[in-house]
């Protein structure tokens, strides 16, 4: 599983690879400025009966919600489908090379939705675990869950675990 660490202030860390089965307590997240740094996970209650991860591994925070990610084209996908909508609107869609091209879109408009991931987040540290197994009892984001005291991150001026 690949996991964007962050730390209750949501400041990017860094990411590391882990195995949810071997539940290491100690892993090296590399940061975006490539420097590497240890970074403590407490595994305690965090993994459900069916290996499907419970809590944050990374700030302990009970609750976390689903999203869905976009592969990096999906703008520009975005961008030749509009394209595609307004050439079948003004009628140049009879030229074969026209209906060929929007063939394309269509096919490059499903790529994106079989491509979107789904990861799960951690409401207190922003913390994103992908290509794990998650449970159903895990929700889309929820205002009234974000706004909870108990999910609200920590003051960016606050002290890292590692400088206090």
């Amino acid at each position: 599983m690949q996991v964007t660490i962050r730390d209750r202030a949501r400041r990017t860390i860094g990411a590391a690879t882990v195995d949810p089965a071997a539940r290491p307590t100690i892993v090296r997240a590399s940061a975006p400025d490539g420097s590497q740094r240890e970074v403590y996970l407490d595994w305690e209650r965090a993994v459900d009966d069916g290996g499907c991860l419970r809590s944050c591994v990374a700030c302990g925070c009970q609750r976390l919600y689903r999203r869905r990610t976009l592969p990096r084209f999906a703008p520009f996908a975005l961008v030749l489908a509009a394209a595609g909508v307004v050439v079948g609107v003004l009628g140049y869609s009879n030229d074969p090379l026209v209906l060929a091209a929007l063939v394309v879109l269509v096919g490059l408009d499903a790529a994106v939705l079989v491509l979107a991931r789904t990861e799960l987040v951690c409401y207190r540290c922003a913390t994103a675990y992908r290509g794990g197994r998650i449970a159903k009892y895990h929700r889309p984001w929820d205002a009234r869950t974000a706004a909870d005291p108990d999910c609200a991150p920590d003051s960016p001026d606050a002290p890292l675990p590692s400088d206090a």
